[in-house]
């Protein structure tokens, strides 16, 4: 009788333990959140107000820590299109503007986006004047880059830190048109392998769109696919889209001001969830149970629990 009791126990304990228990998956995201309402305060979000569901299930919020003070790290990249226009020499005191700005625990690189790769003029450096260093004028010739989505898998692949506690935010200066797809392809095989890229490297992207030719070279058409494309990053990997119409923006000032908002108002959120088969990228659904603006990626990297991404 003893025994029997001993393995109804045993049953009665299997069956309480949850899925993602037995499945051993896990995974982490950035989360932002922002007021219902401008000129109100951000809302307190605790780990109980959080509901997620990995590939449509219910899973575990097992860590929701807010991205605040010296105990949070950020890496930031700023990457320019090669490709894009000199007249973007108008907004490079904005640029250099914002990282001076940067929150104090940031480290920051600038980077070029050349022949397909990310070309980082410098390490991740918490010295502004040292990551300004490398900050300069685009040589604007066309087709440079060789795909904005190539470099941007490029710095995924290759992000320049191994810090996996740190957040990875990435400010893409672009105008998304992929030069190997012109006309616009939600299933672009390359915008898709960066966002599964960047999903993996957990990169948060905010494009900010500029245009790379002058005259008549860049239509309508192509402005509204770039922008597209670049919209389909940005709510992948849980960032913001930043572009005015078909046009450049007179100043990249304000897309900085709502972009330094965002980085003081993320969490970092920790889930457990059902791994089918594989490691891999899978949608994420977010939801916050208090009043306010929830910017969360779209898809989510699930690897092994206790085991490291592959």
């Amino acid at each position: 009788m003893k025994n029997l009791a001993v393995l109804l126990a045993g049953g009665a304990l299997l069956m309480a333990t949850p899925g993602w228990a037995q499945e051993g998956g896990q995974g982490r995201a950035i989360v932002t959140i922002l007021p219902a309402h401008e000129g109100q305060a951000a809302p307190a979000v605790t780990l109980a107000d959080v509901k997620i569901k990995v590939s449509g299930r219910a899973a575990s919020v097992t860590g929701w820590t807010a991205q605040r003070g010296a105990e949070s790290r950020l890496e930031l990249v700023v990457l320019i299109d090669s490709s894009a226009r000199t007249s973007l020499g108008s907004q490079l005191e904005d640029i250099a503007h914002f990282v001076r700005e940067a929150p104090e625990q940031a480290k920051v690189a600038i980077g070029y986006m050349q022949n397909g790769q990310a070309a980082l003029t410098g390490p991740l450096t918490a010295d502004a004047t040292e990551a300004l260093r490398g900050l300069h004028l685009p040589s604007g010739s066309a087709g440079s880059n060789g795909s904005p989505y190539f470099c941007l898998s490029d710095l995924a692949k290759n992000w320049p830190s191994s810090d996996g506690a740190a957040r990875r935010e990435v400010v893409m200066i672009t105008d998304g048109v992929d030069e190997y797809q012109t006309q616009f392809d939600p299933d672009d095989p390359y915008v898709q392998a960066a966002i599964a890229d960047s999903v993996k490297a957990g990169l948060v992207v905010f494009p900010m769109y500029w245009s790379n030719r002058g005259g008549g070279g860049n239509s309508g058409n192509e402005s509204n696919v770039g922008q597209n494309l670049l919209m389909e990053v940005s709510d992948a990997t849980g960032g913001t889209s930043y572009w005015e119409g078909s046009g450049n923006p007179v100043s990249f000032e304000p897309f900085f001001q709502d972009l330094r908002r965002r980085l003081q108002n993320q969490y970092a959120l920790r889930f457990a969830a059902r791994l089918e088969g594989k490691p891999g990228v899978e949608s994420l659904k977010v939801h916050v149970g208090v009043a306010g603006k929830v910017s969360a990626p779209q898809q989510v990297y699930v690897g092994r629990a206790g085991g490291d991404r592959e």
